[in-house]
């Protein structure tokens, strides 16, 4: 065989045991149709020697281009069964992003869907590169039971290539190792667990690493249910966690902002829903109240790709009595605030973030110099800004690349922007820094309303002054119907800035 069965810090490992087991359990429910365990433990490790035997070695990477499919996460699994690594990439993008993507990686497979086969079909970024389809990759595997030297792997192989946004720079690619995979995912289990029994619903994007690290993965080493649904519709959404029985999902703060807004949520049937986990940003506490109001658990996390992403955990039972925190680190986490100077933030403070563990990541993929800059003796580096209270729990105040200075002072959008969502007409809100003829650098903010509320701007800016320093007051407020945001749901910053400045001008 060649996954490595005794050794659960080998990825291509967990599913083995509950083919075993309980080899007609569902282990994906796609579009009506379901693939059991041992269905899933069969063709991957059949992909996993049809790859080998075309000729590809332990390293070489796949590229995909596919909405979330059954079909990847059988690749997922034979790529960790076969020491392959497996790339999956942004199919929002641009064709002329995705050539910097792939020649950066430079994959040995380039894997697409149906519908990206039709998407891409007249651009060169398929017709240079000989693609494959996603069928066609599974067809004619050979019988899964035949046997394979033994592939000599280790757990700090690499298994996902997960490219960064791009938003500060060149794109980069992340590596991340069978050992980044298996502790973020223990660690989440220690946290918010997963049983056998559970029905996960998965929308969170497979080119994103909470698509595999934040549930899924876990929910497969668990042996439970994972409901796969291409892409986020929230009318869909409400009716599967009904029909489906959904025990728990996962999502941004835009995910179960878009729920809450649709005409069906308030009759909805959640009542299988016993707990959500979201990330990416801090929850907005009017939006959380929403969901606690339909007896919700919910829990609050903080990461980043290059965690693997999992580091800090704010639990369901600390979500009402710590607003706007992101709890306390993981365990198998260490966290360090750092001041401007590196030097280590003891007790109450505010500083950098530095995190430590097995999940960290290997490194950027065929860039040194940036892995030097944020990898320092065995610390990450986050660029992102948080503040600790006397009870060690953690509030993120910002990305230091976000911080703006207004008067000479330091300030942090997501510290501002959590006062605006704190007022009560308010359901979303944003900040950007723009330049000022008097103060060097001001914020701009953008608020939506909840659903059938106004919003008062005068009132707002009293509400803001009571409870932020007037440096952090906003220059302007903007009431609009919407926030700009990116294809995996965070804030489109640099849209807003834009908009900030348009704004000024009229």
């Amino acid at each position: 065989m060649i996954s490595r069965d005794n050794d659960p810090s080998m990825v291509g490992s967990w599913i083995s045991e509950h083919a075993t087991r309980t080899p007609h359990k569902t282990a994906i429910e796609f579009l009506g149709d379901t693939i059991t365990y041992d269905e899933l433990e069969r063709s991957s490790t059949a992909l996993a020697i049809s790859l080998l035997e075309r000729g590809l070695v332990p390293g070489d990477r796949i590229a995909t281009l596919t909405e979330n499919r059954p079909e990847q996460v059988i690749l997922f699994f034979a790529c960790a069964k076969a020491g392959l690594v497996l790339a999956p990439l942004n199919w929002h993008l641009t064709p002329s992003e995705l050539t910097v993507q792939l020649d950066l990686f430079i994959p040995e497979l380039l894997v697409l869907s149906e519908a990206q086969s039709a998407r891409f079909a007249a651009s060169p970024l398929v017709s240079t590169r000989a693609p494959l389809r996603m069928e066609t990759l599974l067809t004619d595997l050979p019988d899964s039971s035949s046997l394979m030297p033994l592939v000599p792997l280790t757990s700090n192989d690499p298994l996902l290539l997960i490219a960064t946004s791009g938003t500060t720079g060149t794109p980069k690619g992340a590596v991340l190792t069978h050992a980044n995979c298996y502790w973020t995912n223990r660690s989440l289990d220690l946290s918010i667990p997963i049983t056998a029994d559970d029905v996960v619903l998965q929308v969170l994007p497979q080119y994103h690493v909470g698509g595999w690290n934040v549930q899924p993965l876990l929910a497969w080493w668990k042996g439970a249910t994972v409901v796969l649904e291409p892409s986020f519709v929230p009318k869909r959404v409400l009716e599967l966690i009904s029909t489906r029985h959904v025990n728990t999902m996962m999502g941004v703060p835009t995910t179960f902002l878009m729920l809450a807004q649709h005409p069906d949520f308030a009759n909805a049937d959640l009542s299988s829903l016993h707990s959500v986990v979201v990330g990416g940003a801090t929850m907005p506490q009017g939006l959380t109240a929403q969901w606690l109001e339909r007896g919700i658990a919910i829990a609050q996390g903080y990461g980043l790709t290059e965690a693997a992403p999992n580091v800090l955990c704010l639990s369901s039972e600390d979500i009402t009595s710590h607003p706007g925190s992101v709890g306390k680190p993981y365990k198998y986490v260490d966290v360090a605030l750092r001041d401007e100077a590196g030097e280590v933030v003891e007790g109450v403070g505010r500083g950098e973030i530095w995190v430590r563990g097995s999940n960290v990541f290997s490194g950027y993929w065929q860039n040194r110099a940036a892995t030097t800059s944020v990898l320092r003796d065995g610390w990450l580096r986050t660029g992102d800004v948080a503040e600790r209270d006397g009870d060690g729990y953690y509030s993120i105040c910002g990305r230091t690349k976000e911080m703006f200075v207004s008067g000479g002072e330091n300030v942090f959008p997501l510290e501002v922007e959590c006062v605006l969502a704190a007022y009560e007409h308010v359901i979303d809100a944003a900040l950007v820094g723009v330049d000022d003829p008097l103060w060097g650098e001001a914020g701009v903010a953008f608020v939506v309303a909840k659903q059938n509320e106004h919003i008062d701007v005068a009132q707002l800016l009293a509400h803001c002054r009571e409870r932020l320093a007037s440096f952090k007051i906003p220059r302007a407020i903007y009431v609009v119907d919407e926030l700009p945001r990116t294809h995996i749901g965070k804030v489109d910053k640099v849209a807003l800035s834009k908009l900030a400045v348009q704004g000024l001008k009229k």
